[in-house]
């Protein structure tokens, strides 16, 4: 009989097990198993992603597959860097982008049900000398506001600012030059240094970083033991992806760079892909004692009807539902409802979505 083993799935050679072949005489052979999911939807899904990263020559990059409360497949392929032979595994780390935005959803659901604020609290209330070009979006704008887009101010304000790697309270002290929109609210505009703003909230109100807030609410409990905020030490943990660009030569690497570490709510998150189904499994209501169904509702709420680039949904049919929540982006396609969000970086990109109905959720990490 074959012994017990676990077999992680991942692209390359399965590991060996043991057989018994005679008594008090063993032999290595290797164990011959099917690693793709009996879900037809998902073998697909696996063979196509498998076809896509080899066609289009990807350097490195990490995916997995929740459904029914497991993690059913991890996938790992290529290099951390080019040409360096160190591969990917599903403990090294990449950047999350503006995936990170939705840790900050979840973990300002779970301050609010802490009693350390209200989502509908005024910004200037926890933020001494906030002022915006308006009086009235000054007095008026809400956390909520903040986390879903939701400001007034035209989008993308000051990322300039941020991509010069200036401090973050520093630009925020900028804000009363950027133009107004709207009042709080009624449009929606994608922020970066807006969204941030839940760190100081969040260190005010709680005495606590954020980083640190992140490790004790969301990454400790949920087993994500990867997972950090904030520029990544490479000689502490030396197994991270690196970020590359394209040039007549083909992909060349960078040295993981530390913008946008400065709004970490926005875009500072760092995980492996390990972390990413543990993380799934969560918003999918499998860690009920650390993620409440009431957190999982409130970014599970719409807040706001939302504009989409055609790019982004171009092989799906069409469909005109879509709104932002909570650091999180909702699609109603197809009868189902759909949580997603994207995140790019120069060299990283970072892609999750999951469904509650049909119990399934993917991320993707490059």
């Amino acid at each position: 009989l074959l012994s017990a083993a676990t077999i992680y799935v991942s692209r390359g050679t399965l590991p060996l097990d043991t057989i018994e072949i005679e008594e008090g005489e063993e032999v290595k052979l290797p164990v011959v198993v099917d690693p793709l999911p009996a879900y037809k939807p998902l073998r697909d899904f696996i063979q196509f992603m498998e076809q896509e990263l080899d066609s289009t020559h990807t350097v490195g990059a990490a995916y997995t597959i929740v459904k029914g409360g497991q993690v059913v497949y991890t996938g790992t392929f290529g290099e951390r860097a080019r040409g360096r032979g160190a591969l990917v595994d599903e403990h090294t780390l990449f950047r999350l982008a503006s995936v990170s935005k939705g840790f900050a959803g979840v973990l300002a659901g779970m301050l609010e049900q802490d009693g350390a604020f209200s989502l509908s609290d005024k910004v200037v209330d926890y933020y001494p000398g906030f002022s915006l070009k308006d009086s009235v979006s000054t007095a008026e704008l809400s956390i909520r506001n903040l986390l879903s887009h939701t400001s007034g101010l035209v989008p993308y304000a000051f990322d300039n600012l941020v991509e010069a790697d200036r401090d973050l309270h520093t630009i925020i002290d900028r804000l009363h030059e950027v133009d107004i929109s709207a009042p709080p609210g009624e449009l929606y505009g994608y922020q970066n240094v807006m969204f941030s703003m839940l760190d100081p909230i969040a260190r005010h109100t709680t005495g606590v970083p954020y980083q640190v807030l992140l490790e004790e609410k969301i990454f400790e409990p949920l087993g994500m033991k990867d997972a950090s905020a904030g520029p990544v030490d490479l000689e502490v943990y030396p197994n991270m992806a690196y970020p590359h660009v394209k040039t007549s030569k083909g992909y060349t690497p960078l040295h993981p760079h530390e913008g946008y570490y400065n709004v970490l709510p926005a875009a500072g998150v760092n995980a492996s892909i390990r972390d990413m189904g543990q993380w799934l499994l969560a918003l999918l209501g499998y860690q009920p004692e650390f993620m409440p169904d009431t957190v999982i509702s409130n970014i599970s709420t719409p807040v706001i009807y939302t504009p989409l680039k055609w790019q982004y949904t171009r092989y799906w049919k069409p469909f005109r539902e879509r709104y932002y929540s909570l650091g999180w982006r909702i699609y109603q396609y197809r009868g189902r409802k759909i949580m997603y969000h994207g995140g790019y970086i120069r060299g990283y990109r970072a892609e999750i979505a999951f469904c509650p109905s049909e119990d399934v959720g993917i991320a993707f990490l490059q």
